[in-house]
């Protein structure tokens, strides 16, 4: 969640604490490359011919899902998969190293996303702006990234619980509060 004075902060972004396990997570985003890699097709709308190390955009979280089968029949007993909303903001806040941020690594978003400010409409190689505390890059901006949770508002908050997925960090087409 988010403070109370933080600007764009929706009322369901209520703060809370959480516990998260050991987990890894990628330093970057999967790009076209890896996609192409793993599942021999490239659905990306931008860049497809000129940017494999962007970011892999226009993916469901159904594609998402049968990339993950793919990878981890591949390397079995990885057991690669999506994070959780908290291990997600977790990582994109830096984890306890982190210095607390309004974009995950910096409180000016130019230095860390691609996003509509800056973008020039359209996505970008992975690790191209400052990494957070944790090293890892494109938690703010560039494609929105999917959690393996489905949407409930945190505790104390407004808002209904549905079946919808989660998706976090922004895209390069939206706004900051994004």
């Amino acid at each position: 969640g988010s403070p109370k004075t933080e600007k764009d902060r929706g009322e369901d972004e209520c703060e809370h604490s959480v516990t998260v396990s050991s987990f890894n997570i990628g330093k970057y985003e999967v790009t076209q490359a890896d996609w192409m890699e793993v599942m021999g097709t490239n659905p990306s709308k931008f860049n497809k011919e000129n940017c494999q190390e962007c970011a892999v955009e226009t993916v469901s979280w159904d594609d998402a899902q049968e990339f993950l089968k793919k990878l981890n029949a591949r390397f079995p007993g990885r057991n690669y998969r999506l994070p959780t909303e908290a291990e997600w903001e977790y990582a994109a806040r830096g984890g306890k190293k982190g210095k607390r941020s309004i974009y995950s690594g910096d409180n000016l978003i130019g230095n860390v996303a691609w996003y509509g400010g800056n973008s020039g409409n359209k996505t970008h190689p992975v690790g191209e702006r400052k990494a957070n505390d944790l090293g890892l890059y494109d938690m703010s901006g560039n494609v929105w990234e999917w959690c393996d949770d489905t949407y409930k508002p945190y505790a104390g908050c407004s808002g209904e619980a549905n079946f919808l997925r989660v998706f976090r960090g922004g895209s390069w087409g939206d706004g900051p509060k994004y």
